[in-house]
């Protein structure tokens, strides 16, 4: 489990939460509470401070636009574009537009809003299940997760390298846990290849809703992936004076999600320029298929001032 720190000055200052905890509290911040027709209220997240993970606003927004869908489509697709950062202080307004229904397909559009102001505009499109022909790329060789050790463990063996509210921030307990297949370290960056695999699941699932399988894998898809365009320049968001940032993020979902099995997050960058990096991703499941796909163009700059 990615979970908090082990150490018995850690355990004094912060709770020990179990994996069935962590588990139910995203099912809980992902859902939204319904104020009017197509008019959502997202939860804050409980002890969140400053910017609103990216992650969370797609994952609430895209449970926003289901409430208007019917029961037998699944999204399919969905395109975000992120305008301002979220505030931990209030909760998010999502407006949902219901732009299309057709005999196979459903299109919604989603308005995340903090104190008037739009922070987040998604479209997501939604499909009747069909058959279809059927191909997928090859997953090839990869260690398998119960191999691997997780983040944070690799984390606690560079705790004297990082200061210590970043350390507390990156091994705080988290309902995603993440085991890197060829590790790279944030403290220290050296220059490689862009192409990160990263292992991902989330801890003691115990839901079977497909919609919220999806939410939570629509969450989980905005870590990890911006920072691989960093990897062929040698720097990483803890390097000094580096501002990065989510511009947009999209998903394809190819088929049933179990976000309580590993997921394969394999991804890489083909480019960079203009203080923009473009991430691409695709999940596989262990059997190695290919359940969703990813992309993401961010902000990535390293400030003069």
């Amino acid at each position: 489990m990615d979970g908090a720190d082990t150490s018995q000055g850690e355990k004094k200052k912060r709770r020990d939460y179990t994996s069935a905890e962590l588990a139910s509290g995203l099912v809980h911040l992902l859902d939204v509470e319904e104020i009017d027709v197509d008019l959502y209220r997202g939860r804050r997240n409980p002890g969140g401070r400053g910017r609103v993970f990216g992650g969370q606003v797609i994952g609430q927004a895209l449970n926003a636009a289901v409430g208007s869908i019917d029961d037998e489509r699944q999204v399919h697709s969905l395109h975000a574009y992120f305008m301002r950062p979220g505030d931990e202080d209030f909760p998010i307004i999502y407006r949902v537009e219901r732009d299309y229904d057709g005999g196979s397909f459903s299109n919604r559009r989603v308005i995340a809003m903090q104190r008037g102001k739009p922070i987040l505009n998604m479209t997501a499109s939604f499909q009747r299940p069909e058959a279809g022909l059927t191909h997928q790329v090859d997953l090839g060789d990869v260690a398998m997760p119960d191999e691997l050790p997780t983040e944070v463990e690799l984390l606690r063996k560079m705790k004297d390298q990082i200061p210590e509210p970043f350390y507390r921030f990156m091994t705080r307990p988290r309902p995603i846990e993440m085991r890197p297949v060829d590790p790279w370290s944030p403290v220290d960056p050296r220059k490689r290849e862009p192409r990160r695999q990263i292992w991902i699941r989330a801890t003691d699932m115990a839901s079977d809703n497909q919609v919220m399988h999806r939410a939570i894998l629509a969450f989980a898809s905005d870590m990890a992936l911006l920072s691989t365009c960093m990897q062929p320049h040698g720097i990483s968001w803890m390097t000094r004076k580096m501002q990065s940032a989510s511009l947009d993020h999209a998903v394809w979902f190819h088929e049933d999600v179990d976000m309580a099995d590993w997921l394969l997050y394999d991804t890489d960058s083909p480019w960079s320029g203009g203080g923009r990096g473009f991430n691409r991703g695709q999940l596989f499941t262990r059997d190695g298929r290919l359940v969703a796909s990813t992309a993401q163009e961010g902000l990535i700059r390293v400030r003069d001032d």
